[in-house]
């Protein structure tokens, strides 16, 4: 995003969260409805600055002294708070327009999410916001406050439970409702958020500008999200790259992964829900974690606000129980963290100091460690100076509770962080809120449950790795000439990828059976054959395909049979003649295509053919354009990925040159995104390494395009 861009947004939406006077139109002197809430929570919390509630009927407010509109109020207004029916929405915020209000938060519902009327005014505030330079946030919304300053700009009722904590997190969510859920779990959990935005319907500020502006704030460390549908990429994409470039964790809820919840987000906010597998590759794109639920989200954010990421997926384990070692070993192994053996030297050191532990890793000190207290000091030095681990896990139980142990615990954990500040240490540990305050205090996150604390450090350690990675940067996309009109035909397909830098397989059109004998001897045999003709799909079902023609006279039979079989099948179709193609017999066969995603636009599609994409749905996407940096990164996502990567039936691939294609697909995708809808070249054959790649088919479909059909995935051509 541009430095003017990034100045307007922190400049527009700074008097929305940080506000010296705010108005509440609506305002109620019962401090239970919605208009009344806010009014409470904001004078409990001590809100430094000025409240005019705004009320016709009513002299006071809760004590306040209420003024009838909102261009009675005696100054400039930073937020007004609308608190009144849908039907009088439209009309109150053009009057905050008139009296330079800085931004608006509507609580009312009723508009995209309620059919065509509440469409057509939450379009009139759209036009409202971009034609006044109010930030509108809502409707539909439970409002955003800021923890520091006691701005508390909504009605949740979970603000009864207790005020929230500061801290360096962030949170913005679409849903009001989850959004309170978690500013109260996070408190419970003393975590401390700053700043908490609902964007509801997003007429104007949405989730994406909400993270950019959060990721620029000087006191926000840790970013954390919930959406049911993105409706600005590119601004999605910069405020991911900026908190990609300033280090700062971002962890993402996104609900919609099924067709039922997909069904369910359409119905709620009026969102677009993209496809999920796309949202997936999207935060791995640019290094955001995604949590699948609240507790998974919180635990995340709980430890990242600690600030320590593990510079490696190494892994130490240390427990008083052999069987719970062996579980978070499990554990650990299958979210491919490494837990890797202490060394021999520390392994037989250890040995000696208590003959009966394992040392290896996990390190089972058994509980004599608790008899014992230098154990614990001992075995902690050995795994952090000689173990090389990044992170370690220690499972204390209710031991470590005990009043006797907390002190010296907390001393060699606290002698251990200051030494190795850059190790993750992490306890495992059943306490009462008070003890785990103090074991917190010494820089270590705090877990009941070992799995949970594993989870976690493989999260850090992706945050760890994608910051570590620059991210992909806009890049300057080859001239392409436009497409042509449809329909676009499989020959003329294959010559414009090959001009966009795709290998394809060798081959020729022909109009005769004497050019198909001509080109197959300058080809070599074997051949295959195919019909040529941009109105046949299916190729294959009309028996449009021959495949090992050895001679001339099987390529003549085969020209007859082929032209013969489709004029029968199809009468009126079209037919340019027959492509002669050289046959391919070795190679592991991919697939590369290319989909139009209605919210990230072109997204590149890989996976190995067969049964690997059409039962196992092993795939791996990315957003185009991208480097080939990124396309190998692409390729290793695959659970077949080995079979690329070489076996000892099968060399290894030529991924130099299938991550150059990929990248290559993804700069064609891009230009050529107005006008695209799909593309595929299916398949494609990896060959042995410094072999290349070739592909035997091809499919362009444009979004004009009336005749579009079903892909033929028959691949029978040259395969």
């Amino acid at each position: 995003m541009p430095t003017s861009s990034a100045n307007q947004t922190d400049e527009s939406l700074r008097p929305l969260l940080h506000p010296s006077t705010v108005a509440i139109i609506g305002a109620s002197d019962n401090p239970t409805r919605i208009g009344g809430r806010p009014l409470r929570y904001m004078r409990d919390a001590g809100f430094s600055g000025r409240i005019y509630p705004v009320n016709p009927n009513r002299d006071s407010v809760q004590g306040l002294p209420a003024v009838a509109s909102i261009s009675d109020v005696p100054e400039p207004v930073d937020t007004a708070l609308i608190a009144v029916p849908a039907a009088s929405v439209v009309e109150t915020a053009a009057a905050c327009s008139d009296a330079h209000v800085k931004a608006v938060v509507i609580f009312s519902a009723g508009f995209a999410e309620m059919g065509t009327e509440g469409k057509r005014n939450q379009a009139a505030l759209t036009t409202l916001a971009k034609t006044s330079g109010m930030r509108i946030v809502g409707p539909n919304c439970l409002g955003v406050y800021n923890s520091a300053t006691g701005f508390f700009g909504t009605f949740t009722t979970t603000l009864e439970a207790g005020r929230p904590l500061t801290g360096g997190v962030g949170l913005v969510s679409q849903s009001g409702a989850y959004g309170s859920h978690l500013s109260l779990l996070a408190t419970r959990r003393g975590i401390g958020i700053r700043f908490w935005v609902t964007t509801g319907n997003e007429c104007d500020v949405d989730v994406a500008e909400t993270i950019g502006w959060l990721a620029r704030h000087p006191e926000i460390s840790v970013i954390a999200a919930y959406a049911e549908g993105i409706s600005d990429r590119d601004r999605l994409f910069a405020a991911l790259t900026l908190a990609h470039d300033l280090g700062k964790p971002v962890i993402f809820q996104k609900v919609g992964r099924t067709g039922i919840g997909a069904d369910a987000v359409r119905s709620h906010t009026a969102s677009l829900a993209g496809s999920d597998a796309v949202y997936d590759c999207v935060f791995r794109q640019f290094g955001v974690y995604r949590a699948h639920n609240t507790e998974e989200m919180l635990d995340v954010v709980y430890a990242a606000t600690f600030g320590t990421l593990p510079a490696s997926r190494r892994i130490g384990l240390m427990s008083i129980s052999g069987g719970v070692g062996v579980q978070m070993a499990d554990d650990a192994v299958e979210l491919g963290l490494e837990v890797t053996p202490m060394s021999a030297a520390a392994q037989a050191h250890l040995k000696q100091l208590l003959p009966y532990a394992s040392p290896r890793n996990p390190v089972d000190i058994t509980a004599q460690a608790f008899n014992d207290l230098s154990l614990i000091r001992a075995n902690l030095k050995a795994m952090l100076e000689e173990g090389t681990y990044d992170a370690i896990v220690a499972f204390f139980t209710f031991v470590a509770a005990s009043e006797t142990m907390v002190e010296p615990i907390s001393h060699e954990l606290t002698e251990a962080k200051q030494k190795h500040p850059d190790c993750l240490i992490i306890l495992s540990i059943v306490a009462p809120a008070d003890i785990v305050g103090r074991y917190e205090r010494t820089g270590c996150p705090v877990f009941e449950d070992p799995a949970r604390a594993v989870r976690v450090v493989d999260a850090l350690s992706k945050f760890s790795e994608a910051f570590a990675r620059p991210a992909e940067t806009t890049m300057v996309l080859p001239a392409q000439a436009r497409l042509p009109e449809p329909p676009i035909g499989e020959q003329a397909a294959k010559q414009l990828l090959a001009d966009a830098g795709l290998p394809m397989v060798s081959e020729r059109l022909c109009r005769t059976a004497k050019d198909a004998v001509a080109a197959a001897r300058e080809l070599g045999y074997p051949v295959a054959l195919k019909i040529a003709s941009p109105e046949v799909a299916h190729k294959t079902d009309i028996g449009g395909v021959e495949l090992s023609l050895d001679s001339a006279a099987d390529v003549t039979r085969a020209f007859e049979a082929i032209t013969g079989r489709t004029r029968l099948a199809l009468p009126n179709a079209h037919i340019d003649g027959v492509m002669v193609s050289a046959m391919v017999s070795e190679g592991v066969e991919t697939i590369l295509g290319v989909q139009n995603d209605p919210t990230f636009g072109p997204v590149v599609v890989f996976g190995l053919g067969g049964v690997f994409v059409e039962t196992l749905k092993d795939v791996a996407f990315r957003v185009a354009p991208f480097s080939i940096t990124e396309a190998h990164r692409m390729m290793r996502e695959l659970r077949g990925f080995p079979l690329l990567n070489g076996t000892r039936s099968c060399p290894r691939g030529d991924l130099s040159a299938l991550a150059s294609a990929l990248a290559t697909l993804s700069q064609f995708a891009a230009a050529h995104a107005d006008q695209l809808a799909s593309a595929e070249l299916n398949p494609v054959l990896v060959l042995p390494e410094g072999k290349g790649l070739v592909a035997l088919d091809a499919l362009i479909i444009t979004k004009n395009d009336s005749t579009k059909k079903p892909r033929d995935t028959s691949h029978a051509a040259s395969s």
